[in-house]
Order: structure tokens, then sequence, then C-alpha cells
């Protein structure tokens, strides 16, 4: 019997470890669809929210409740410090995006003036499109730094994949705001071939259904626990009731005259 215990210890002690890990994942995607939730209802009121100027926004640094919300500046662009996004996609297309300095008399914002779209194979180009000259009038969403090692977000020859103020501020000669502009709109109108950043999409993803999956796994394994403990008390009832059954000798068979 005593081996039957540290058996199943072990074995509760194992369920337990992995059944706390389910659980903690579980948990952690039930936030997520919380956290998920929360930004679908900031990304559809901001954007439904009128446009507004773009120094009534960028006083802080930008989080995620400031963004999608439409904001205007005028001012003019930076043609002389430009930046390419590599590997960028735009509604199930890739390409590269353009990220170009606009000088306010408010303060200079980083502007990303939008989506071109490469055909397979083709190369992002080694120069961006030049902005449009002169004073210009942009509508956009604001943006919050995009986030990751500083490999991806550092300018190298005026290239990056992600793009955020803190890394792009100190190679300018003058301070930017904290976060960016996504262009929808500018007057004059550009020529590259530029298209709007799309939305994110507004739902609510799979995170309820892998949260269901990881506490159907701590499920599981609590009830195989209890299977395995059961099959073995049955195992061991069987062996002592045959144990306890008392062996009747054969009789003798007698041999023939």
């Amino acid at each position: 019997m005593r081996r039957l215990w540290v058996r199943w210890t072990c074995l509760i002690l194992f369920v337990a470890v992995l059944g706390t890990a389910f659980v903690n994942l579980g948990d952690w995607q039930l936030r997520r669809l919380d956290q998920r939730q929360q930004r679908n209802v900031s990304t559809v009121t901001n954007e439904r929210n009128p446009v507004i100027g773009f120094d009534q926004v960028f006083t802080h640094p930008i989080g995620d409740p400031d963004q999608w919300q439409r904001v205007q500046a005028t001012g003019t662009f930076d043609a002389d410090h430009q930046y390419l996004l590599r590997y960028r996609s735009n509604g199930g297309a890739d390409g590269y995006e353009v990220v170009t300095p606009l000088r306010t008399s408010v303060g200079n914002v980083l502007v990303d003036r939008g989506f071109v779209k490469l055909d397979q194979g083709q190369p992002i180009p080694a120069a961006a499109p030049a902005p449009p000259t002169g004073t210009v009038t942009v509508v956009g969403h604001v943006r919050r730094n995009e986030r990751g090692r500083s490999s991806a977000t550092q300018p190298v020859d005026g290239q990056m994949r992600l793009i955020s103020s803190d890394a792009i501020g100190p190679t300018l000669p003058y301070p930017v705001v904290n976060g960016y502009i996504g262009l929808l709109t500018v007057d004059p109108l550009q020529t590259g071939g530029f298209v709007p950043v799309v939305l994110p999409e507004i739902s609510d993803g799979p995170h309820f259904w892998y949260a269901v999956q990881w506490f159907m796994f701590a499920g599981i394994g609590l009830a195989g626990v209890v299977v395995f403990i059961r099959g073995d008390l049955r195992a061991r009832k069987e062996e002592q009731e045959a144990a306890a059954t008392p062996v009747v000798p054969a009789e003798p068979v007698s041999a023939g005259p």
C-alpha cells in the first residue's frame, strides 16, 4: 500500500504543477481578452470622435487609450530626414511605409505617410518618395510608439522595421513629440502610391476559446488522477480477493484396472 501512496503522491504533485500552469495560462488569455475588448471600445470611440488639433493630444507619452483619435496638423515636411519601414503588411498586402517629420509652429511630429504595396520579389526602394513641398495640412490617427528590440527600432541607413519616436528623435536636429501620426489625408495630395494603414480588426479574437482549452486541460488532468487512483484501488482489491480465496486441491485421478 505504501508503494501506491508514493506513486499517487508523485502523480498528484505532477498534475498539480501542470494544472496550475494551465489555469494561469487560461487566466492570462482571459486578461488578454479583456485588454482586447477595451482596445476595441477605445478604437471605435476615438475613431468616431471629431478631428482635433494634434497639439491637444501630443502633450504626454502616447498610450493605447490615445490611439486612433483623428488629429490635424499644419506645417512643412522635412524631406531631408525620411525613414523607410521595411517588411510591413497592410490588409493582407506586403510592402513598406515612409515616415517623415512634420515641422509645425507648435511642435514637430513624425508622420507615417502611409503604406506602399510591393509585388512579390520587388525590392524596397533605396529612397522614399518625396513628400509634398510647402505648407501642408495632414489629418491622421494618433499612434503610440511601436515596441520591439532596439535592432528593430533604431534607424540604420534611414531604414528600420518598427517606428518609435524615442529611437528616431536622437537622429534629428530638433525634438519631436512622443508617438506619431498615421496619415489619412494630406493637402496638397502626395504621390507615390500611398494608402492609409487600416484600423485593427474589431473582434474578440481567439482568446476566449484558448482560455477554455487551457481550463479543459487542467480538468482532464484532475480527472486523470481520479481515474488512475481508482484503477489502482480496483486492481489491489482484485489481488486481495484472489489471495483470500482458498485453493482447493484437485482430487487424484484413479488409475484404471
